[in-house]
C-alpha cells in the first residue's frame, strides 16, 4: 500500500531540514519524506539528502528529493519528484533506474493524463487548497480535478497544497492516496503527534474505502 501521508521538509518554507525532524516523522509511524529547497544550491542539496537519507533508510523510511535527479541516484535516495518544468519522466528514470520512485506534478486534467501515459510510480495533484508554501503557486483545483484523475488510473494519487487535519479526511474521500503536507506538520506543536492524527485519518477512511463504505 502507499504511504498516506508523504511529509515534506521544505527548507525555503522555514521546516529546516533537521534530519532530527525526519527521525521524529519516522518514528511516528511516516514511511515518505521528500526533501526540497528551490533556492539552495546543487552542494547543499546533495548533502542534505545524503545525509537525510542515510539516517532514515534504517528507519524504513523512503526519502524522495524535489527536482534533481542526479542528486537523488548519487545519494541513494529512494525517488525522485519533478514538476511541470522539471526533466519528463521518462528522462528521469534513465538516470534513476526502475529501482527509484519517480513522482510528478500536475496541475490541470491535461497535464494529469500526460503523466499518467508515463511510468512515474505517482501522480501529485494539487494544489488542492491555497498554500502559502510556494512563491509562485499554481490556481488551486479543489477536490474536483482529484475525484476526477481518481477514476482515471490507477496509480497512486498524492494530494498536495494547503492540506490540514481538519480536511484530510475529505481529501481522502475524493480519492487520494496519501496527502502530502508541509506546514500544518512541520508548524505543528507536536509534530510528531500531528503526523499520527493524519495516519489515524487515513487508516480510517482508506479501510473503510476498501470496504465499500
Amino acid at each position: 500500500m502507499f504511504p498516506a501521508l508523504y511529509a515534506i521538509l521544505d527548507a525555503a518554507g522555514g521546516s529546516g531540514w533537521d534530519s532530527s525532524l525526519g527521525e521524529i516523522f519516522a518514528e511516528a509511524g511516516v514511511e515518505l519524506i521528500q526533501i526540497r529547497n528551490k533556492k539552495a544550491s546543487a552542494r547543499e542539496i546533495y548533502g542534505a539528502s545524503k545525509k537525510l537519507a542515510e539516517s532514515l533508510r534504517a528507519l524504513g523510511v523512503r526519502v524522495i528529493v524535489n527536482d534533481r535527479p542526479d542528486i537523488a541516484a548519487m545519494t541513494g535516495a529512494g525517488g525522485v519528484h519533478v514538476g511541470q518544468e522539471d526533466l519528463p519522466v521518462e528522462a528521469v528514470r534513465k538516470i534513476c533506474g526502475n529501482q527509484t520512485w519517480v513522482g510528478v506534478s500536475t496541475h490541470n486534467l491535461e497535464q494529469f493524463h500526460e503523466a499518467n501515459r508515463t511510468s512515474a510510480d505517482y501522480i501529485a495533484v494539487g494544489p488542492i487548497f491555497s498554500t502559502a508554501t510556494k512563491e509562485n503557486p499554481d490556481p488551486v483545483v479543489g477536490l474536483e480535478l482529484l475525484r476526477t484523475a481518481r477514476q482515471l488510473t490507477k496509480k497512486p494519487l498524492v494530494a498536495i497544497g494547503g492540506i490540514t487535519i481538519e480536511s484530510a479526511e475529505s481529501v481522502f474521500r475524493a480519492g487520494a492516496d496519501s496527502l502530502a503536507v508541509v506546514r500544518d506538520l512541520n508548524a505543528a506543536e507536536d509534530p510528531a503527534q500531528r503526523a499520527r492524527e493524519y495516519l489515524a485519518v487515513a487508516k480510517r477512511v482508506i479501510s473503510g474505502r476498501a470496504e465499500g463504505a
